[in-house]
C-alpha cells in the first residue's frame, strides 16, 4: 500500500522517503481509531521499505505534534466497568501500541521526527522511537501523566534511559515539567533546531543526505545503537496498568473530561 489516507494518518513516499503525516483534531490525541490506523502503517511498513531510504513523522495540525493519549477515551472507556476488566482493556490498548511503537523503532531505514508545538505524553513517545528528532523554535517536551497518577505507558522511559540516561529521565517524570527545545536539544533529545514552522523542511533535506549512502551502513549502525529494552517496555506497561488501578487515576481523568483542576496537557 504506497498510499493511504485515513481519519488520523495519512502516508505517501516522496523521493525516497516514506512520510507519515498525523492530522486527526485538535492535536493527534492517540486514541483506539487512531491506533488501527498506525497498525495497519506499521503492517505496510516491510513493503514501503523496500522503495525508501527514510521515514519521516510529522503533523499537520496547528497546535503541535501530538499531545499523547486521548484521555476523554480512557476516561470513557472505563468509567462504570469493573476495575479488573478496565485495567484489562488497558493492558491490551499497551500491548498493541507497544508492538507497533516497536516496530517503528526497528524500521529498517532511518526514521526522522520532524515536531512543532505541542509533543506531549504518548506523542514524544512517538518521537523517542525515531532515530533523529527535528524540532522548530516553539516546540516543547512534556510527560504530563505525572499529574494524573501515571507514567509514560507507550515506552517512553525505557527509551529516554536508553538514549539520554537516567538523570533526564527522573527530571522529566518527577516535575512533569516541560522542556523547551533548547533544553531539549542541550540533554540530546533533539540534533536539530529548525525555525517556526520549517521542521518538516529540514527533515527533508535531512532524509536526501541520508539517501546518498548505502542503505545497509545506516541499518547496521542503527541496530548497534538502538538495541530495543524489550523486557523494560514490557515492565512498563505492567507498572502501567498498576497505577491505573488506583482510585486517583480516575478522579484525575474525570478531572481532566471535565475540565476541572490542573490541565495535564499544559507546561
Amino acid at each position: 500500500m504506497k498510499e493511504f489516507k485515513g481519519q488520523a494518518i495519512s502516508w505517501q513516499v516522496v523521493n525516497g522517503a516514506i512520510e507519515l503525516a498525523l492530522h486527526r483534531e485538535p492535536c493527534n490525541e492517540i486514541g483506539s481509531g487512531t491506533l488501527e490506523e498506525l497498525e495497519t502503517f506499521a503492517a505496510a511498513l516491510p513493503e514501503l521499505a523496500r522503495d525508501a531510504h527514510a521515514l519521516i513523522v510529522h503533523s499537520t495540525m496547528k497546535a503541535g505534534f501530538s499531545a499523547g493519549a486521548d484521555l476523554r477515551e480512557l476516561y470513557e472507556g472505563s468509567r462504570g466497568m469493573e476495575k479488573g476488566e478496565a485495567v484489562r482493556g488497558v493492558r491490551q490498548f499497551l500491548r498493541r501500541i507497544h508492538g507497533v511503537m516497536n516496530t517503528l523503532d526497528a524500521a529498517p531505514l532511518t526514521t526522522i521526527a520532524a515536531v512543532h508545538g505541542v509533543t506531549f505524553g504518548g506523542g514524544f513517545e512517538l518521537a523517542l522511537v525515531c532515530d533523529i528528532i527535528i524540532a522548530d523554535r516553539m516546540a516543547r517536551f512534556c510527560f504530563p501523566e505525572l499529574r494524573l497518577g501515571l507514567i509514560p505507558g507507550f515506552g517512553g522511559i525505557p527509551r529516554l534511559k536508553r538514549d539520554l540516561g537516567n538523570a533526564v529521565v527522573r527530571d522529566l517524570l518527577m516535575t512533569g515539567r516541560s522542556f523547551n527545545v533548547m533544553k531539549a536539544q542541550q540533554v540530546g533529545l533533539v540534533s536539530q533546531i529548525a525555525a517556526e514552522g520549517e521542521a518538516l523542511r529540514l527533515a527533508r533535506a535531512t532524509a536526501a543526505q541520508v539517501g546518498k549512502f548505502d542503505r545497509r551502513t545506516a541499518i547496521a549502525a542503527k541496530e548497534f545503537l538502538k538495541p530495543i529494552p524489550y523486557e523494560e517496555l514490557k515492565r512498563e506497561i505492567e507498572i502501567f496498568c498498576e497505577l491505573f488501578a488506583q482510585p486517583a487515576v480516575e478522579e484525575g481523568l474525570r478531572k481532566f473530561v471535565e475540565n476541572e483542576g490542573v490541565q495535564p496537557y499544559l507546561p
